[in-house]
């Protein structure tokens, strides 16, 4: 028997954006809630927003519980400079949706943004989990209620190689032990109904042939994505150290003290260099 990674696009949305009970489940267990999740309804399909920053950075689920809490929930496999600022606009755009104009606010319900991370984006901290909520800056007991953001890095949490059998831990060992073609689950998995039945849905034999072809696309996608945001980052230090160096450069000619043939052989550039330098200094 096969299985699938959870994380890959199609297994996440097959498992949480069909059985609810599962949703309700994960979200339980991962968000700080004082009142408990009931039960959920999902948005329509067609309303979860596409966001079109990079073509995999979607909205996977989304959903309201019987209190009229919205929750929006993500699988990231990539972090980048923008994911956070994004994040905050969905949610937000999903806050201020709730209600037409001219309705009152107090009709407003809080929204809960779940970003499950496949990269380390906080590598200074040791946590794996982080929870933003609009605070006062010195009371942090003062809190503006509606929108909150839960962050989570997967490769913290499996660094820390926890054996938990607590259902929060297990929904995040799901995330983070199954490999794509991995041909066994840990034993304590399967004596959880939860995370038993999710095992089920990332079996490679429930999906059909058109299915797992959309599976390895994504993950080719995702690799082609990681090598541009890679290149770009590459170039921004590239570009970074020269605009140091210029400047270094400047400053030795400004100063007056070395020939041009010594600031080349000291900055290990071509004279043609230093004099083009020159150039835009004259």
């Amino acid at each position: 028997m096969r299985y699938l990674d959870p994380k890959n696009d199609l297994v996440f949305k097959r498992i949480f954006g069909e059985h609810p009970h599962l949703l309700m489940s994960l979200l339980n267990e991962l968000l700080p809630l004082e009142v408990p999740i009931k039960k959920i309804k999902y948005l329509p399909t067609e309303m979860v927003p596409r966001i079109p920053v990079f073509k995999n950075s979607i909205v996977d689920v989304r959903c309201f519980d019987e209190n009229d809490r919205q929750f929006i929930v993500e699988m990231q496999m990539l972090w980048t400079d923008s994911f956070k600022s994004r994040v905050v606009f969905n949610a937000s755009k999903a806050y201020i949706k709730q209600i037409e104009r001219g309705e009152e606010y107090k009709n407003l319900e809080p929204v809960y943004s779940l970003s499950i991370v496949n990269e380390i984006f906080e590598p200074k901290l040791d946590h794996y989990f982080h929870h933003y909520k609009i605070t006062h800056t010195e009371h942090s007991d003062k809190i503006i209620e509606g929108l909150e953001f839960i962050f989570i890095e997967l490769p913290k949490f499996k660094s820390k190689q926890i054996r938990d059998k607590k259902l929060n831990v297990l929904w995040l060992r799901f995330l983070s032990e199954i490999s794509d073609g991995q041909e066994d689950i840990p034993e304590d998995f399967k004596n959880d109904p939860s995370i038993l039945e999710a095992s089920e849905y990332a079996k490679e034999s429930a999906y059909t042939k058109t299915e797992l072809e959309a599976y390895d696309r994504y993950w080719d996608s995702i690799s082609s994505e990681k090598t541009l945001i890679t290149e770009a980052y590459d170039v921004g230090k590239i570009e970074g150290k020269t605009e140091e160096l210029n400047k270094g450069i400047i400053k030795a000619l400004k100063r007056g003290k070395l020939s041009i043939e010594e600031i080349a052989e000291d900055f290990e550039v071509s004279i043609e260099y230093v004099l083009e330098i020159k150039k835009t200094m004259d």
